[in-house]
């Protein structure tokens, strides 16, 4: 577990990272895991003074298997909804499955039978919505429903699987993990244009951009 400031926490995971917004009165897990990562965020809470029991939402970038996993197991409240975007979030609830015209969707399909589905209310995100001190962004492209959470007051986009982050430098996450690798290209530089200038950028892949993110941001921006 690592901060990014007074409010909020990475979490490693394996291979993706998972973070936590204390805001006010409210927590706030943004992404879960894959399924073997449970143990690993009971750690990162209890390092921060709480447990599953204290989680009051939890908000989805996108359906995969790295960042929905813990949701059935982790031990959250009945009433702790789950914020996700359509289509994914009729992928996590079982109406509907990924379509096989992408890698990614056959990935997801062949990945679908390790998860436990959750019994939470999924709470489905359009864009521009409000959630508590967060605002969405829809950024489809690494997913159909993929979508950005920036945190104004704390400067903080979460930007989930839109890009990775490598030596220091933001680039698209690879076009094989992707269900269309030319639309979340166009995703970053929409969301770019309309994101406020932010401190930290917060991926899903590699280590936050903390300092002067949003420069960070334009310059992936103009090279996509």
């Amino acid at each position: 577990m690592s901060s990014l400031g007074d409010s909020v926490r990475r979490f490693r995971l394996r291979g993706a990272n998972a973070y936590l917004v204390v805001d006010g009165d409210s927590t706030v897990l943004v992404d879960a895991g894959t399924p073997w990562d449970r143990g690993r965020l009971l750690a990162g809470l209890a390092d921060s003074g709480l447990d599953a029991g204290d989680v009051d939402r939890v908000l989805l970038t996108h359906y995969d298997l790295d960042h929905v996993g813990t949701l059935a197991t982790l031990g959250l409240r009945e009433d702790v909804p789950i914020h996700v975007a359509a289509p994914d979030a009729s992928y996590l609830t079982g109406q509907s499955k990924p379509p096989l015209r992408s890698h990614k969707g056959a990935l997801q399909r062949l990945s679908a039978p390790l998860l436990d589905r959750p019994t939470n209310p999924v709470e489905v995100v359009s864009d521009g919505d409000e959630i508590g001190g967060f605002t969405a962004y829809r950024t489809p492209g690494h997913t159909p429903g993929h979508t950005a959470f920036v945190h104004r007051r704390h400067g903080v986009a979460f930007v989930g699987d839109m890009m990775r982050e490598r030596d220091g430098k933001l680039a698209p996450m690879p076009w094989v993990v992707a269900a269309d690798a030319a639309e979340n290209r166009r995703s970053i530089r929409e969301f770019v244009a309309r994101c406020p200038p932010v401190d930290v950028v917060a991926m899903g892949h590699g280590d936050p951009i903390r300092e002067y993110g949003y420069g960070s941001l334009k310059r992936l921006a103009d090279r996509v």
